[in-house]
């Protein structure tokens, strides 16, 4: 008797997806199978001094899970793109070191984040209260297969947590690379994992919302971006990054799920 191979509901999915993240934009301090906020920030790798330069608010719902600002490199005058930009917190940061003549997009699916990062960007020249003003942040509301900027208007792609969620990651690298000009920067932190994960985890939306399901096996992420154009300079484990459900820690120690900072570049 033969079997139907089971299938990821990806419309279960987006609904899990946003209704997850609505609640990091609303509601930051309650509990979440991953850690948010500061601390988290701090101990993934971001200087305080810089975060005390943006706002509060979006510190709160950051759920990220590790720190690349140091291998993004990004110069004054340079356009960014962040894709899942949730509350903004990367936005802010890459803002800081574009500088007044420089432009940072972020897209996001989940509504709540936008409505949030756009009104945190009202302030945020304010908030920034010393040094060189930031460049100016505009907060989009879209998928980041399609973020809808044009080909080779980008400096630098940023991307942290995010691209684990969605189905189709190569989708998303191809993006990326058209935005980018040429010899343009990929820099993202991300979920992977040692081994190819097994269907009963891959075909389940609940993991997948739960950052574990999507992680796709390490080699194939980076081969994924080669195949988009990309040359993969760095590949950084962060170790800081943990887990806190049960089921989370479980992948963890089953199919050596973790996060990774990548650099790559175009060309």
């Amino acid at each position: 008797m033969e079997t139907t191979p089971r299938q990821l509901d990806t419309t279960d999915l987006e609904d899990r997806v946003r209704s997850m993240y609505e609640a990091v934009a609303n509601f930051p301090h309650q509990e979440f199978h991953f850690e948010t906020g500061r601390a988290l920030a701090e101990r993934l790798g971001y200087p305080p001094a810089g975060l005390d330069r943006i706002p509060h608010a979006a510190i709160e719902s950051f759920a990220g899970v590790g720190y690349f600002h140091d291998l993004a490199a990004i110069r004054p005058g340079e356009t960014v793109l962040d894709l899942g930009s949730g509350s903004g917190m990367d936005s802010f940061l890459a803002a800081l070191d574009a500088g007044p003549s420089g432009a940072v997009i972020g897209v996001d699916m989940t509504p709540a984040q936008v409505r949030k990062a756009r009104a945190l960007a009202e302030s945020f020249t304010a908030a920034a209260v010393s040094g060189t003003p930031p460049a100016a942040v505009d907060f989009r509301e879209g998928r980041i297969e399609d973020p809808g900027v044009p080909d080779g208007s980008v400096d630098c792609v940023i991307s942290n947590g995010v691209i684990n969620l969605v189905p189709d990651k190569p989708r998303v690298f191809e993006a990326a690379a058209r935005a980018l000009k040429s010899g343009g920067r990929l820099v993202v932190a991300d979920i992977v994992s040692a081994a190819q994960l097994p269907d009963n985890v891959t075909c389940d939306a609940s993991l997948w919302a739960a950052c574990i399901g999507g992680a796709m096996q390490q080699d194939s992420f980076l081969a994924a971006m080669e195949d988009a154009g990309f040359r993969v300079e760095t590949v950084r484990p962060n170790d800081e990054y943990r887990f806190l459900s049960s089921r989370a820690v479980k992948a963890t120690s089953k199919y050596g799920v973790s996060s990774i900072s990548v650099a790559a570049r175009l060309g």
